[in-house]
């Protein structure tokens, strides 16, 4: 961007170095990722990496070569701007002493919109062909849609039209265009092309990892790398809403590395956003999420849809994310996620065992989720069980787009035999359960689906209660739920199933604020949370109150 006059390693340094002293205004985790350089260039001797600085200037070289294609700066050279001479000078400098080779071989970028990320990515993948002494060079752009990964491609191709260096080299060819004198090209690649066996790729540009629905292109282009000496994936995006995402994980990934508790050598990455307690109307904060404000960014723009988001509260959370770049859900979800992450503790389990609780059981259809919580009302404590027919669940994971083989791995999901919901399977369970925690004094269920199994379980001495799902029974529930998880005393255990539930919790709200989850209208599944009301209307049912003598003692008349 023509933010400054030349692509040089001296911008980079000189980016990094301000950021170190305070100089700019960024995010915690700008600081953090110069700080690492920083640490890595006096630690690197020791750890067996070292950074070249030949490297480093090279890439910001290879964008003298290109222009923009569109819009204001369309004809002019390609100057990046400091924040991305910083950063490409950082991941294509660092190198292993081991091998010669480049230490970074993942790269994740998360920023605000209109910061430049489809150029930037265009450009490094034309280096990834031409110019990193790469034989028979594949490179791709990925995403979920073949329309979605032509449009790097399709920036690239622009880009070589324009330069007489690149069209000297490479040819161009309806979606591909490709180097003969070393073999190598570059194409767009989707998830629903037709095959993606046999990839052998250098370069891939996942352009806008959010929208990815599941992580399967992911994973598949990971692997396709393993025959190359210093393949590089390189992951450029807004921030997202689904908690349970490849782009999540990725973006947690990150903050891990960045703060230190991950130790990786093999990857790069940074966020570009808003740090916790910044007041998002306050104009001096917004160039923490999108350093190209001024340049690609306008401050009008943003002015202009700020006041829209305050006058529609709906356009709020598009604001957040996408030009705060601030990680948000749908509006209509009802559980805050910051203060459900609060109530994460949990009491050990042994002091539970023999504790007063409720269950609240929601039976699903045959071939559904199905969820099974234990209330403690004094210690606030939760315990989830989930279900899941174990032959449909793969088609069950790309439906609902949630890692449910992942979660029955780790425990917190159980797949029971067969291609339907094994109701004797869990009615085994609950006997397990009843027997492990012997304060359970009651089983709540919707009779909707439940009426069979509970009068089985009645018959077999549990105390079986139906639960309506109504306006009578579960917007109180609902109500002291809110109130629990807002207070703190709820103790979820930071079970990411239950989580998931929550964060898709949609209401329905009468004329007198009653309301009670809306299945229909919520998000994805929220059958846990639906148990769990079940069963704190159970408790709220069945609350014993206290005698007034035990809070003021007798009288003495």
């Amino acid at each position: 961007m023509p933010s400054c006059r030349s692509n040089s390693p001296e911008i980079a340094r000189q980016y990094i170095a301000d950021v170190l002293l305070d100089r700019l205004t960024v995010c915690k985790w700008v600081k953090l990722f110069c700080e690492r350089h920083d640490k890595d260039s006096q630690e690197g001797e020791r750890r067996g990496i070292y950074f070249d600085e030949a490297a480093g200037a090279r890439i910001l070289r290879f964008f003298n070569f290109l222009t923009h294609t569109v819009g204001e700066y369309a004809g002019q050279r390609f100057i990046l701007s400091p924040w991305q001479q910083a950063y490409l000078y950082v991941l294509f400098g660092w190198k292993s002493k081991e091998t010669g080779y480049r230490r970074f071989r993942t790269s994740y970028l998360e920023i605000s919109r209109k910061n430049g990320k489809s150029t930037l990515s265009a450009g490094v993948a034309l280096y990834l062909l031409e110019a990193d002494h790469e034989e028979g060079a594949q490179v791709y752009s990925a995403a979920t849609k073949r329309d979605q990964a032509k449009i790097v491609h399709g920036e690239a191709v622009r880009m070589v039209r324009r330069s007489k260096a690149l069209s000297s080299h490479i040819t161009l060819r309806t979606d591909n265009m490709f180097d003969l004198k070393t073999n190598s090209k570059f194409e767009p690649l989707s998830s629903d092309y037709n095959s993606l066996d046999g990839l052998n790729i250098h370069g891939a540009i996942i352009d806008e990892l959010h929208a990815h629905k599941t992580r399967d292109l992911w994973d598949v282009l990971e692997t396709a790398t393993g025959a190359r000496r210093q393949p590089m994936l390189f992951a450029i995006t807004t921030a997202g809403v689904s908690r349970e995402s490849i782009c999540r994980e990725q973006h947690e990934y990150v903050e891990k590395v960045l703060e230190g508790s991950v130790k990786d050598d093999s990857y790069c990455g940074v966020i570009f956003t808003l740090d916790e307690g910044d007041d998002y109307r306050n104009e001096d904060v917004w160039i923490k999420a999108n350093p190209n404000l001024g340049v690609s960014v306008k401050l009008d723009d943003l002015q202009r849809k700020l006041t829209k988001a305050q006058e529609m509260p709906a356009a709020l959370n598009a604001f957040l994310r996408l030009h705060m770049n601030v990680w948000t859900q749908s509006e209509e979800r009802w559980i805050n996620s910051d203060a459900w992450a609060l109530c994460g503790g949990r009491t050990e389990i042994e002091t539970l065992r023999n504790e007063p609780c409720y269950a609240g059981l929601d039976l699903s259809t045959v071939n559904d989720l199905t969820a099974l919580v234990l209330k403690f009302p004094r210690t606030g404590d939760v315990l989830c069980w989930f279900w899941i027919p174990e032959d449909n669940m793969t088609a069950r994971e790309r439906r609902d787009r949630v890692p449910f083989s992942s979660w029955v791995r780790r425990g917190y999901v159980e797949a029971t035999p067969g291609n339907v919901i094994d109701y004797d399977y869990i009615k085994e369970r609950l006997r397990k359960i009843s027997k492990e925690f012997r304060g359970l004094k009651e089983i709540g269920y919707d009779p909707y689906m439940a009426t069979q199994i509970a009068i089985q379980l009645e018959e077999e001495g549990f105390n079986v209660v139906p639960v309506r799902q109504g306006w009578v029974t579960l917007s109180p529930a609902l109500k002291e739920l809110e109130r629990e998880y807002l207070s703190g005393e709820l103790k979820h255990g930071d079970n990411p199933v239950l989580r998931w539930n929550a964060a898709n919790l949609v209401v329905k709200r009468d004329s007198v604020e009653n309301y009670v989850p809306d299945k229909a209208h919520s998000i994805d599944r929220i059958d846990g949370i639906v148990a769990l009301c079940i069963a704190i209307s159970r408790q709220i049912n069945t609350r014993e109150v206290p005698s007034v003598y035990e809070s003021r003692g007798l009288l003495m008349i």
